[in-house]
């Protein structure tokens, strides 16, 4: 084989070997997925302390059920179902501890995150009721005739 053959070969394998190198510098000793298998992923070991202290942030729906059960059992009965109640509230971090922490949002904008017309088809999202947020009165905010946790019922909800 000529040159032009082995000159590729060469940098491709002196790129790895130095790739290799830098690792063993840059990498952590104590980084791997230790005893726990690799189910929780690569993780620093020397790091886990401070993970078990973060703070989550959000907390899921099932986390607002008992003291909002009736805002919880009509959005479960809605086609709205599969939407966390931190999708338009906000993370419930410190809710309810600290309650204006949790934004009831009502702009507009919000709605439009999955209800804008789409001008595409090929998206999965087609299924779901879209308008025109331009021209569907733009005057006013959706939850004036639309209740979030239950569409149907429309703005008797509130």
């Amino acid at each position: 084989m000529k040159n032009h053959v082995f000159r590729p070969l060469f940098v491709v394998i002196g790129i790895i070997v130095l790739v290799l190198a830098a690792r063993t510098f840059y990498v952590p000793k104590d980084f791997g997925v230790w005893e726990r298998g690799y189910m929780y992923g690569w993780h620093r070991k020397g790091n886990e302390a401070d993970w078990k202290a973060f703070k989550v942030k959000y907390k899921t729906s099932a986390y607002c059920k008992d003291c909002h059960k009736r805002e919880y059992d009509a959005i479960k009965a809605s086609v709205h179902a599969n939407i966390m109640c931190e999708n338009c509230h906000g993370p419930a971090l410190n809710h309810p501890d600290d309650p204006p922490t949790l934004t009831i949002d009502t702009n507009r904008s919000l709605c439009a995150r999955c209800h804008a017309r789409l001008t595409y088809k090929a998206s999965g999202r087609m299924n779901i009721r879209s308008i025109d947020i331009d021209s569907h009165h733009p005057e006013a905010e959706c939850v004036l005739c639309h209740w979030p946790h239950n569409p149907k019922l429309g703005g008797k909800g509130l």
